[in-house]
């Protein structure tokens, strides 16, 4: 039987502002990658979340970003490899605090949105960033755009990775992700999603915006928890997936 992780960034709320649907969402993922308080989330989320997470049986994973509120993480802001290290110690230690203090584990990690994708291309910066998790906990897992710099950033740092994929983003030739700025880059189709996912995970393949097949490595996929439509496309998503025989299970726990 195949198996997959699902993922989905969660505890992105702060203040009075609430963003996406945590408590529904955590019945239809096997992880959770839960926001540092840096581009979003405060202590209170973080803490809420953590406890969310243990009671529906989720792996908890840090998903730490740019010090970017405004912007939700995903403007590109010039970061020094030494900023970088510093940024993601700084915000795992934050919330393993709270996964410590609810008698739990942390057992992956996940950049966010503008750091996620720097490092994806940058070496420089992915290896910092690995530096900071091996440093900080070298039993983590670090999670990485497939095929991209994270990956053999974590490799080089004598970390275990997960391979991710995107179910409602397009791709470029190369395996990156089209950039949110550019039309077409995020899949508004469900069944087109899914269809996607199907062939990353039995393939090992994507269609490309241009129609070129690239090859691409699936260990988890990742769901938006902040999208409109997070809760119908999580539920749709693992139902087709159990239906067509592929197990979800945290990559932790494989």
């Amino acid at each position: 039987m195949k198996q997959i992780d699902l993922n989905s960034d969660l505890g992105e709320s702060f203040g009075a502002y609430t963003i996406g649907n945590d408590s529904e969402v955590l019945r239809w993922v096997s992880s959770a990658n839960i926001a540092c308080g840096m581009h979003a989330g405060d202590p209170f989320v973080m803490h809420r979340t953590v406890r969310l997470a243990l009671e529906r049986g989720a792996a908890i994973g840090a998903h730490p970003g740019l010090m970017d509120l405004p912007g939700f993480g995903r403007r590109t802001i010039p970061t020094k490899p030494e900023e970088a290290y510093d940024l993601v110690a700084y915000q795992l230690g934050a919330l393993s605090a709270f996964v410590k203090a609810e008698g739990g584990r942390l057992q992956h990690v996940k950049p966010h949105g503008a750091l996620y994708n720097m490092a994806a291309r940058d070496p420089a910066l992915a290896e910092a960033i690995a530096g900071a998790v091996h440093d900080v906990d070298p039993s983590l897992v670090l999670y990485g755009l497939a095929g991209s710099c994270l990956i053999r950033a974590a490799e080089k740092a004598g970390l275990a990775s997960a391979s991710e994929v995107f179910a409602d983003r397009t791709y470029q030739d190369d395996g990156s992700l089209t950039p949110r700025s550019q039309p077409g880059a995020v899949l508004t189709d469900d069944e087109a999603a899914i269809s996607q996912v199907l062939r990353m995970i039995g393939d090992g393949t994507v269609i490309s915006v241009s129609g070129k097949e690239v090859p691409v490595r699936a260990d988890t996929v990742c769901i938006h928890g902040d999208s409109p439509k997070a809760l119908e496309f999580a539920r749709r998503i693992r139902e087709r997936l159990t239906a067509e025989g592929i197990e979800i299970i945290s990559f932790i726990a494989r």
